[in-house]
Formats: C-alpha cells, structure tokens, sequence
C-alpha cells in the first residue's frame, strides 16, 4: 500500500455552501474510510482555504475516483485538487519504514 495526500482548494464562499453537501461528503468519506481507503481528512484552520485528506491505496485512481464524485467538488465548493503521492518513511504506518 501507498499514502497519497488529496489536496482541496475552495472558494471564498466554501463555509457558507458546504453545509448543504456536508452529510453526503461525510457519508462517502466515512465509507472511503471504513473500505480501509481513507486514513484521515479534514479542512484546513485559521483560514479555511483548503482540505487535506490522507489516503491509503494501491494506486492514485482510488483518491481520484474519490475526488471526482466528491459532493464539494461536483458542487464547485471545492474549486480545485490535486493528488500527490507521500512517500512515508517514519511510524508505525509508514509505507516504506526507513530506521537508522
């Protein structure tokens, strides 16, 4: 498996607009996270401008997938994502432990 980071930038309005999307959001996002998918997610603090949210895949289309049928991104709350690979190095989840 390999960690990937699911980055969302959001428009000015995204406080305000979210709350009619957050139930079906929420819903997909605990059910990415009970297929094993999805480790941790949340929007950015102090501004929320942004979310992160950190999966655990064989490939980056699980997270794409995710994204591209997320209700704040078929709504436009979210204005744009991206998909970075994380190589992991340290932890007890690490994908690739590296001790000294």
């Amino acid at each position: 498996m390999r960690h990937f980071l699911l980055f969302y930038e959001v428009g000015a309005d995204y406080t305000e607009r979210r709350a009619q999307y957050r139930a079906a959001h929420l819903e997909k996002a605990w059910a990415a996270h009970d297929r094993g998918e999805l480790l941790l997610g949340g929007a950015l603090a102090d501004p929320i401008d942004g979310a992160v949210l950190l999966f655990q895949a064989e490939n980056a289309e699980v997270v794409r997938r995710f994204a591209r049928e997320d209700p704040y991104v078929v709504s436009g709350c979210v204005t744009s994502w991206r998909v970075r690979e994380w190589t992991t190095v340290a932890g007890t989840s690490a994908a690739q432990p590296i001790r000294p």
